[in-house]
């Protein structure tokens, strides 16, 4: 599959390095100078996988991608970033990025990680998948429960997906991260945990029945509560 890729990065020789690696592969890549630059691009053309650091003049990383994400736009978004304290990778994850790499970095492991967002792009057929009164429509990337939506990120439709399909039995975290990311993806149970805590506020609200469990120290499930 050949992507559109869009990176953000402020220091030329590096994104030019990149950009070359991914065209290598058989990508079309954009390069964007600044926040700014990369916000405005990311509007005006369908990109599939957004790079971008946080560190860039005008506007940084975490603001571009949370705003991408309000206009629901379906990009992709990998934060490449020196800032590597778990805050920051929360805060990325947070503002709807799809995975967080701290630099410095082997080329090959972000190669693998492009790879990996290839395969996991969910497949949009025309399929509901429900448990109890939760409904996934993934071409859609969109959850209803009674008469409430939400809109999904394409990791969290990967992830509710996968729980949908093999509920209600337990997903340990290490297959979950395998089949949502790729084999060999180097994503923690760290990382896991936010995308999942994202995925309950979306499927539960105040009032609703739980139904995203989780089993310490083994996985998750969906699965309505016991009576």
């Amino acid at each position: 599959m050949v992507m559109k890729i869009l990176i953000a990065e402020d220091k030329r020789n590096f994104a030019v390095q990149i950009g070359r690696a991914l065209e290598g592969e058989g990508h079309s890549v954009t390069l964007a100078a600044d926040g700014s630059e990369a916000l405005r691009l990311g509007r005006s053309a369908e990109f599939d996988l957004l790079l971008i650091d946080v560190m860039m003049p005008r506007m940084d990383g975490f603001e571009v991608v949370r705003r991408i994400r309000d206009l629901r736009l379906e990009t992709q978004a990998i934060i490449l970033s020196a800032r590597d304290s778990m805050q920051d990778i929360v805060t990325g994850l947070d503002a709807g990025a799809d995975d967080y790499l701290t630099k410095p970095f082997a080329l090959d492991v972000l190669l693998a990680k492009v790879r990996a967002t290839e395969r996991r792009i969910p497949a949009r057929a025309p399929r509901e998948l429900r448990c109890e009164d939760l409904v996934l429509r993934p071409w859609m990337f969109e959850l209803q429960r009674g008469e409430r939506v939400a809109v999904l990120t394409r990791t969290e439709c990967a992830l509710l997906e996968i729980l949908l399909r093999r509920a209600p039995a337990v997903v340990p975290h290490g297959a979950l991260i395998e089949e949502a990311w790729g084999p060999g993806c180097d994503v923690s149970f760290d990382s896991l945990y936010v995308f999942i805590r994202a995925l309950r506020g979306k499927i539960t609200q105040p009032g609703e029945p739980e139904l995203l469990h989780t089993v310490r120290g083994v996985g998750y499930c969906l699965r309505a509560e016991a009576g």
